[in-house]
């Protein structure tokens, strides 16, 4: 089943650390934000397949934002 990764804060993309097709395990980092001049990194949810990837470094991304899925 597909699982959304969703942004829990408000802030902009800096880098991401998978590309579609990639595989991942739960709690890998799979990007990085600023968040107030923090740096911030989001994990994955769960193990699985990145499916699509919603963002782009630079992105200014709000919170509850779909950032990218995860299928598995």
């Amino acid at each position: 089943m597909d699982e959304p990764v969703i942004s829990p804060v408000v802030g902009k993309v800096l880098s991401i650390k998978v590309k579609e097709g990639d595989y991942v395990k739960e709690n890998d980092v799979i990007l990085t934000m600023d968040v107030l001049k923090l740096e911030t990194e989001i994990v994955a949810p769960k193990s699985g397949k990145i499916k699509e990837i919603k963002v782009r470094p630079g992105d200014q991304v709000e919170l509850g934002a779909t950032l990218m899925v995860i299928e598995g």
